[in-house]
């Protein structure tokens, strides 16, 4: 039995390895040394201050232009480049974001996320077809019942109210 147990625990820190593994891509780097984007995300530097607070001025920036640039800057009088002005504010706010720590996290979490979707099991057409007629028939029935419901409560509200 300990044996058993002992080769389940083995595959079992095997799979693990194997799974974190396949996260970093072929990178094979040890526990101790990997850290994960939650740690990366709660590192904080200068950098990333600056960072952040461009990223906000930038946004600022944006919302503003429609409304002030074409008092100031007679070229901004055409909705076109108030348009291209305001994708280039956005776009430099988010290259800045994605340059700090939080950013690169947020980018680890999307390349994680894109393996687990590859792992899902997605329904097939038969079980998808069925699903959604189950929703459409619970969905009436509710309905149905909220309906009786709001009538009820409009007769009893109109008993009192005369």
């Amino acid at each position: 039995m300990s044996n058993n147990q002992d080769n389940l625990d083995s595959k079992l820190s095997d799979a693990k390895a194997d799974a974190g593994g396949m996260l970093t891509k072929g990178q094979h780097v040890s526990a101790s040394n990997k850290t994960t984007a939650v740690e990366v995300a709660k590192t904080g530097s200068a950098k990333d201050m600056i960072l952040w607070l461009l990223a906000a001025i930038l946004l600022i920036g944006a919302t503003l232009v429609n409304q002030y640039l074409p008092g100031y800057w007679q070229p901004a009088n055409d909705v076109w480049v108030r348009i291209g002005i305001i994708v280039v504010l956005i776009i430099s706010a988010l290259v800045c974001l994605a340059l700090t720590n939080q950013g690169s996290a947020f980018k680890t979490l999307l390349k994680d996320s894109a393996v687990e979707l590859r792992r899902v099991t997605w329904p097939g057409k038969d079980e998808t077809f069925q699903y959604t007629w189950q929703t459409i028939v619970v969905i009436t029935i509710v309905g149905f019942f909220i309906w009786l419901l709001d009538n009820f409560f409009n007769w009893f509200v109109g008993i009192f109210i005369g």
